[in-house]
């Protein structure tokens, strides 16, 4: 094994003026992004951040984010990455779980009583060969609200080490490029980018998510590998022919998307687009008990499977926590096969069955072949007229129409079928009306699937990420639900 700064030492060494990021136009060198790294540790050393420490990174998509990372693990310590428009109360809600003896991000004296450095700060020039090497035993410590809106912290099981001489993960390709368009401080776009990083790819960030800037990003760097969840997939598509064709993509190796349902329109365009090979799915959370990764190919055999798990990672039951047979909807339950966890959380604590089964909430149930299928949410279900209802599969008949931007689906208490499903849409009313929408979706759903009720607002409804907020949004249509 080989720590990570170990191996970022080997990289630059090797070529160091071989680019490593570039973000907005400005790139740094391998040995570039060292030296600034090791500037911010000692800076953070004498400011008291210690190994074993946690250091909270406020930073948006940038350079920086990646020397803060290479000087948290210079030191031993643990990055834990937040979004940096946070509303107040829940950074300090997550201050107070992380308890960090420094946040980049944020003005100085913003935090009291915790060492604060501001977007773009960049450390002086500074000897870092006194620090002793010590490798960070938890690489990341990303933060999850998941359905509750409660954040917590998910603790990486595994030090900040690799395998140097295991094949690189991912389809990452030494030598190659990763074109990332997601938000850094979600675990999806943190872990692929810090997986090319340390196998010697390119790292193309952008900003903030842009649809044809993505495919630019593509063509003018050679990008090989690229990162997608599907609503970043559908605004691509929805780009006019003339110019989604226009872009040289020839050098793209891998689609990975994850991170939300892609519905099944989506990724068959995806397919027809560029071509099963290139088009592959991961399932997994960030907890990384378990994963699955489905091919293009295998899923056009296994349509709106995520994937096969392997033997004894996945369970389906009942609400007693009963195994249920092939083909029936439940709840699953994932474990991992190593011995030692994989992660721990904060502020939080897990569902679980005896036998080391570990519920992430999520529905979905195997096949006859164990292939795996996902519905949606437990606590996002809605119950309506005796009838299980799954947003999810509202959600991906509604973006189907060409007018709609983005859109959640949540239940409204009514008196006489418990809940009545609600549709929340991004969609211009010049474009589209309720009557028609309900008129499309008629031809797509069964009729008590059907939205009773439309709301169109003018703000997307999922981040970059994909994510969205369900709870949050039935919550300030329904108080005290």
């Amino acid at each position: 094994m080989i720590s990570f700064i170990h191996q970022l030492e080997k990289l630059a060494a090797a070529t160091p003026n071989a680019p490593a990021i570039t973000c907005a136009g400005e790139t740094v060198t391998r040995s570039e992004l060292q030296t600034q790294g090791y500037n911010l540790a000692v800076y953070l050393s004498e400011a008291g951040v210690k190994e074993g420490d946690m250091v909270t990174v406020a930073v948006p998509n940038s350079i920086d984010f990646f020397i803060a990372y290479v000087a948290i693990w210079r030191l031993g310590a643990t990055p834990q990455p937040i979004s940096s428009r946070l509303p107040q109360r829940e950074l300090d809600a997550i201050i107070e779980l992380a308890n960090p003896s420094a946040v980049i991000g944020m003005p100085e004296g913003s935090i009291q009583g915790r060492t604060c450095l501001p977007v773009g700060f960049r450390a002086p020039q500074r000897d870092a060969s006194h620090l002793p090497y010590v490798t960070s035993q938890a690489w990341k410590a990303p933060t999850s609200g998941g359905s509750t809106g409660r954040p917590k912290l998910i603790v990486s099981g595994d030090p900040a080490e690799m395998d140097e001489n295991a094949n690189p993960p991912l389809m990452m390709d030494p030598g190659g490029c990763l074109v990332m368009p997601g938000p850094l401080y979600h675990n999806g776009p943190a872990v692929w980018s810090c997986q090319a990083l340390l196998n010697g790819l390119h790292v193309v960030l952008l900003p903030r998510f842009d649809a044809a800037g993505t495919l630019q990003a593509i063509q003018d760097h050679k990008g090989s590998v690229m990162y997608m969840v599907p609503t970043m997939m559908k605004r691509i598509l929805r780009l006019l022919d003339d110019e989604r064709f226009a872009y040289d993509l020839s050098s793209l190796r891998v689609v990975w998307h994850l991170a939300e349902p892609c519905p099944e329109w989506l990724k068959q365009a995806w397919i027809d687009w560029l071509g099963a090979e290139r088009i592959f799915e991961l399932y997994a959370g960030t907890e990384a008990q378990t994963a699955t990764v489905i091919t293009g190919a295998e899923w056009l055999a296994h349509r709106g499977s995520v994937g096969r798990p392997a033997d004894g990672t996945v369970r389906i039951t009942n609400e007693d926590g009963q195994d249920i047979p092939a083909g029936e909807m439940g709840e699953v339950w994932m474990r991992s096969l190593r011995e030692t966890p994989t992660y721990k959380y904060v502020g939080a604590t897990a569902r679980t069955l005896e036998g080391g089964w570990e519920s992430l909430g999520d529905m979905g149930y195997l096949d006859a072949d164990g292939y795996l299928y996902l519905g949606d949410r437990a606590a996002d279900m809605i119950l309506s007229g005796g009838a299980n209802i799954y947003p999810a599969e509202i959600e991906s008949a509604i973006q189907e129409h060409p007018a709609v931007k983005s859109c959640a689906v949540i239940g409204i208490p009514d008196e006489d079928k418990g809940n009545n499903v609600h549709a929340i849409v991004e969609a211009d009313l010049t474009e589209v009306t309720e009557d028609e929408l309900k008129t499309f979706l008629g031809e797509r759903l069964v009729i008590y699937k059907v939205p009773r009720t439309f709301e169109f607002v003018d703000f997307a409804l999922r981040d970059d990420a994909g994510k969205v907020r369900r709870s949050a949004l039935r919550a300030e249509r329904v108080p005290n639900s």
